[in-house]
């Protein structure tokens, strides 16, 4: 027998209405959880926080982002599960039930769906590339002898004493990436793509294939998807670990890593760097956990899953620094260099370039070279997943997702080709950042201020049995929409200074 204690505050018509609302339900509780883990948990985790972590004061930098997340991530990332849970809504329908006039809201949040997709499925395009050329005794990008090298290319691996290497040189995983792989040499820019690369073609059909069959029959596919493409990434992430720590200079890459430099806390790029990692580390702002929220039972207990998953993903930020830096300690090791000299490359050059040539000087490299980039599928496949069955009812699932991936697909193959690279990079530096820190201050403005916190916190205590404590109705009223609002002008300034830059 369940009995629901009404708060005065509470309107029965607004409880009554969250628990007859129909809504498809998960088949475990573990479904849910690693659903929730799986988004959060993406590629951003494996290269962009070692790099920040490094380049804004190595351990020092921790102290910020654990600050930041406290005040900023968790409490965002709490408040969309509650709303999700209690209006049993997903990031459209959920506005008529809290504020009708920021309705607008969910559908700049699909709008930003489509962008992240742009981005994560050509990746994984990519990796499936290096994936598929991987099988085999001698790994494409550990010579200088193919049809792609040029006369720059330079065989460095740890058993060639006696290379000469100069400015001009390259490695022969740079050239697999950027000469065969994205071909981005024949193409002179933005303005002229190029012809498509039916290689990539085929690999990204494969991908929509993936996440179709993932997703077609909504959480009960996806809540079973999620067990392996949840749980894989960790255990290739311990094996990666256990290997880079026995690799000789791994311990310099660690140094490197977590050496503290307490001056650059000084620095407001640090805190601001903070936020934005903490922020899109966690997710909110994209309706993927608003939805994930809605198909949970309404007293489930959403504080305790909010605490557990994002701890979970902040832990998992940090060991993924201990992965990638002990490999560039190697990496350094092998070329006589300085750490920071292997570690100048971010985003996607990390993988593939940096760690893909660390892999082919390992033993058994095409055995690291499959797990490493079946990884990356993953951990691209828990986030693609999430992001077009959140956003429209049940009824309308199968035949949005049908309609959208065909329109999708004709878009996604500009993307792959010989200019495709151009693309992903204004997706990624232009599209989503200051997009979604505006739609999220939107969205914590909406409920605080508008639906109001009291009613808010009244939902909250219907569901789980206690009110919100002081902590977290002063991050949702005040301390998290000015964490937003800063890190939103410094995103819009700093982008505002790259185009005037570029300009000139």
């Amino acid at each position: 027998l369940n009995i629901t204690v009404l708060s005065p505050h509470t309107h029965p018509l607004n409880l009554q209405t969250s628990l007859d609302r129909p809504r498809e339900t998960w088949s475990k509780k573990m479904d849910f959880l690693l659903s929730v883990i799986g988004y959060a948990v993406d590629l951003g985790n494996v290269w962009r926080f070692p790099y920040i972590c490094y380049q804004n004061g190595g351990g020092a930098f921790l102290l910020p982002y654990l600050l930041m997340a406290v005040f900023g991530g968790v409490p965002l990332f709490y408040m969309e599960l509650a709303l999700g849970q209690f209006h049993r809504s997903g990031c459209i329908s959920i506005w008529k039930h809290i504020c009708p006039i920021f309705k607008g809201i969910g559908f700049a949040i699909c709008i930003i769906a489509l962008y992240v997709a742009f981005y994560y499925n050509t990746i994984m395009a990519w990796a499936l590339y290096y994936l598929l050329s991987s099988f085999r005794a001698t790994l494409p990008w550990s010579t200088c002898t193919n049809p792609w090298n040029t006369a720059n290319c330079n065989r460095y691996m740890s058993s060639d004493h006696n290379v000469s290497w100069s400015n001009s040189s390259t490695s022969p995983a740079e050239e697999f990436y950027t000469r065969q792989v994205l071909q981005v040499h024949l193409s002179p820019g933005l303005h002229e793509l190029g012809s498509i690369s039916w290689q990539l073609a085929l690999c990204l059909l494969f991908i929509f294939t993936i996440v179709y069959f993932s997703i077609w029959k909504g959480v009960k596919t996806s809540g079973k998807v999620v067990w392996v493409t949840a749980t894989f990434p960790y255990l290739v992430l311990l094996i990666l670990l256990i290997r880079g720590a026995t690799l000789p200079g791994a311990w310099r890459g660690v140094v490197f890593y977590l050496k503290p430099d307490w001056e650059k806390l000084l620095s407001t790029t640090v805190w601001i760097d903070a936020a934005a990692q903490i922020f899109f580390s966690l997710g909110p702002g994209f309706g993927v956990l608003l939805a994930f929220a809605s198909y949970n039972p309404f007293h489930n207990n959403c504080y305790k899953d909010a605490l557990v998953t994002s701890s979970v993903n902040c832990l998992t930020s940090f060991l993924s620094g201990f992965v990638i830096f002990t490999v560039l300690g190697y990496m350094a090791e092998m070329r006589q260099q300085n750490v920071d000299a292997v570690a100048k490359d971010a985003g996607p050059s990390l993988l593939f370039i940096i760690y893909a040539e660390a892999i082919a000087n390992m033993p058994a490299a095409t055995f690291f070279a499959i797990i490493f980039f079946l990884m990356i599928i993953m951990l691209g496949l828990d986030s693609t997943v999430s992001l077009p069955m959140t956003h429209f009812s049940v009824k309308l699932h199968k035949s949005f997702i049908e309609n959208v991936s065909e329109i999708t697909l004709l878009l996604f193959v500009r993307v792959v080709s010989q200019g495709g690279a151009f693309v992903v990079k204004l997706f990624e530096e232009y599209a989503t950042g200051p997009a979604v820190i505006t739609v999220v201050l939107l969205e914590v403005i909406a409920v605080s201020w508008f639906y109001g916190t009291n009613r808010f916190c009244n939902d909250v205590q219907v569901m789980l049995g206690f009110y919100p404590g002081c902590f977290w109705r002063v991050c949702w009223v005040a301390i998290c929409p000015c964490f937003l609002l800063v890190s939103g002008m410094h995103s819009i300034c700093t982008l505002t200074l790259s185009c005037i830059s570029c300009s000139n």
